[in-house]
């Protein structure tokens, strides 16, 4: 066990954990528990969601802090551009695809197989991107094509 009873602090060594910042922590712990099978540990200040071997950390935005100066939380602005991603690997792509449908997930496409594996992503109630696939091809060696990259 690399943690204490159910929350994130490891014995020794670390243990990584994603932080997000969201809206409504009501909307967001229950996305998370729901889509994605995680266990609500904490309720609030923060949420915390043990979702298989990690944890997601929830809290609304903020300003500075003594241990961040300078730094403001807030939620993403709506729209399409993006630095950074939650990307999720799956044993069995259609059943989690057909499960997160029936729990609400909008998806921005159905999977695609890229060869190396099927792919997909979804968004959360807060806007942040979701990579969720499944190897396939890539376990045998097989990588997916080079995208062409536009100038």
């Amino acid at each position: 066990m690399t943690h204490h009873g159910k929350l994130p602090a490891p014995h020794h060594g670390l243990l990584i954990t994603h932080f997000l910042t969201v809206r409504d922590i009501v909307v967001s712990r229950r996305f998370y528990a729901d889509v994605f099978g995680g266990e609500v540990v904490r309720e609030e200040n923060p949420a915390v969601i043990k979702i298989a071997n990690s944890w997601v950390i929830m809290n609304p935005g903020g300003g500075p802090t003594p241990d961040k100066p300078g730094v403001t939380l807030e939620a993403p602005p709506r729209g399409d551009r993006v630095s950074s991603f939650l990307n999720v690997r799956v044993a069995d792509m259609a059943a989690f695809h057909s499960h997160a449908v029936a729990k609400g997930a909008d998806f921005l496409t159905e999977p695609v197989d890229r060869g190396s594996e099927l792919r997909c992503y979804l968004r959360d109630p807060d806007g942040y991107l979701i990579e969720v696939g499944q190897s396939t091809g890539l376990l045998a060696g097989l990588q997916a094509g080079l995208r062409a990259e536009s100038s």
